[in-house]
């Protein structure tokens, strides 16, 4: 199963993933497509992490099914069972997708590929490898030690935008002031990491960039 409902008593981003989408969307949807240059007439519809779905995530299929896509390339030829697990999922008026990834504190950031399975390992860095010479990233670096998250989210962008051609985007949400993990306090920190984990990934500026939203935001704006 690809559904796993939360906590409401949750810390850190999750926390605050589930008041934005909760209980400040219009504050987050404007801020998504102030961000991506969208039109502000289509409104985003959250499909997840919803209070009376039990703030429940999703990964695999049932994101899929979360979303209602319809898609060409299966995803199993693409990604192995226990993919990504989504902070959030939104779906617009004019059928624009939306995969949120929340992070509350630098050390989120890292993370490694922890399949165990070789046909599994072996299809991911497939992929990786796949989406990196799509972004024309030609350096020889392992997309799935360090910052392995932020390189399978990429390539699950690559797989709804250019291998079924379906108008997804990518947003990454950082917060600030979360004291309860000792996060950042100003964007300037969450920039200063977030340039250190591009270069370590030979990551500039790339075809897909303009689907990829990056939010910093304050968790003192959401407590008010």
């Amino acid at each position: 199963m690809g559904r796993f409902p939360q906590s409401s008593e949750s810390k850190g981003s999750q926390k605050w993933i589930q008041k934005l989408v909760n209980e400040n969307s219009e504050f987050f949807d404007s801020e998504i497509k102030k961000n991506l240059n969208l039109s502000s007439t289509a409104s985003i519809r959250w499909r997840s992490p919803l209070k009376d779905d039990k703030y429940a995530e999703y990964r695999d299929y049932d994101a899929i099914k979360c979303l209602e896509i319809n898609h060409k390339v299966a995803l199993e030829d693409f990604w192995p069972h226990n993919g990504p697990q989504w902070d959030a999922l939104g779906k617009s008026d004019n059928s624009n997708l939306f995969l949120v990834e929340a992070k509350s504190h630098i050390s989120e950031l890292i993370s490694t590929m922890q399949a165990k399975n070789p046909d599994s390992r072996r299809r991911i860095r497939r992929s990786l490898k796949e989406t990196k010479q799509y972004l024309g990233i030609n350096a020889d670096v392992d997309w799935s030690a360090r910052f392995y998250q932020y390189t399978n989210r990429l390539a699950h962008l690559y797989f709804l935008r250019v291998k079924n051609q379906l108008p997804a985007y990518l947003v990454f949400v950082y917060f600030i002031n979360d004291t309860d993990v000792q996060g950042p306090t100003s964007v300037s920190e969450w920039k200063g990491a977030l340039s250190l984990l591009r270069s370590y990934l030979s990551i500039g500026r790339h075809i897909l960039q303009k689907y990829v939203a990056e939010l910093f935001i304050d968790v003192n704006d959401l407590e008010e």
